[in-house]
């Protein structure tokens, strides 16, 4: 998931909230009042793969008998999800990981809060040329993500594997100098997230998102030469909710259905390793 904000989003929001709308009755289903709302659909709304899907398995075999009615709402621009939740047209989102949503609450003045983690789409490193991170020769080439959160994400996947290491303090949002030894004296392109798969065939070895991964024919569990783990990960996809909505019941209902044994059962199935439970 790339974590390049566009200031228009929040304008062209409009539109998602005109269809959002139609599932409330007022537009703004995330009232804190929940004695309001109880009765009425939770509207979600998430990315299409894994997120929607994870979201329309539970719908679709366990959500009714939870009490919850539930309405899912795939939007494949991620610019748009946190601003209709701010605005209320959708009462929760799923498709970002808290790095990301503490960036977009700082750059937009947004209160939006992580309810539940839910999955990680592992980051993971690939090549054509190594089967592992080891052989890569002195002076070899590596791309990584070049957007705020992803690029500090692949070099921490990199220092906690001894490849490099970062300066004291480097957090999420380290970049190429923060980089603090070079063993290898590894050669490190930043380029744009989408273009890291296609740049397999330039480098020696590409750190690619999880989404942009499977979009391109790759297999994390199968393909990557280093993945991430789950465990303790912050980079775990999370449910979210406008701050003071939490403790709406809908919501408690969901978080939990989303950490069900049969949604993890249900990403292991489908997913085989690509998609990762986080609870």
């Amino acid at each position: 998931m790339r974590t390049v904000l566009k200031s228009t989003a929040l304008i062209v929001t409009a539109g998602l909230a005109l269809s959002v709308a139609a599932c409330s009755s007022s537009g703004k289903s995330g009232s804190s009042n929940s004695s309001n709302n109880a009765d009425k659909p939770l509207v979600v709304v998430a990315s299409p793969t894994p997120h929607a899907q994870i979201l329309d398995y539970i719908k679709d075999n366990l959500a009714a008998k939870a009490g919850l009615k539930l309405t899912v709402k795939e939007v494949s621009d991620y610019t748009l999800q946190n601003p209709a939740v701010q605005d209320g047209s959708a009462d929760a989102n799923f498709f970002q990981h808290v790095p990301y949503l503490t960036d977009f609450n700082k750059t937009h003045g947004t209160d939006i809060v992580p309810v539940e983690p839910v999955h990680l789409e592992p980051l993971g490193v690939y090549s054509k040329k190594v089967k592992k991170v080891a052989d890569l020769a002195d002076g070899a080439s590596v791309a990584v993500p070049n957007d705020a959160t992803n690029e500090g994400r692949a070099l921490k996947l990199l220092a906690d594997n001894q490849v490099i290491t970062l300066k004291a303090g480097a957090g999420t949002t380290a970049t190429v100098q923060d980089i603090a030894s070079n063993p290898k004296h590894l050669k490190f392109k930043e380029l744009d997230a989408a273009q890291l798969p296609r740049a397999l065939d330039d480098v020696d070895a590409s750190v690619i998102n999880g989404n942009n991964a499977l979009g391109a024919g790759l297999k994390p569990a199968t393909d990557a030469i280093l993945l991430e783990k789950a465990d303790g990960n912050p980079y775990a996809n999370v449910l979210a909710v406008k701050k003071g909505h939490e403790n709406d019941p809908r919501v408690q209902k969901l978080a939990q259905l989303l950490h069900s044994p049969e949604v993890k059962k249900y990403i292991d199935d489908t997913f085989q390793g690509s998609v990762i439970p986080a609870f």
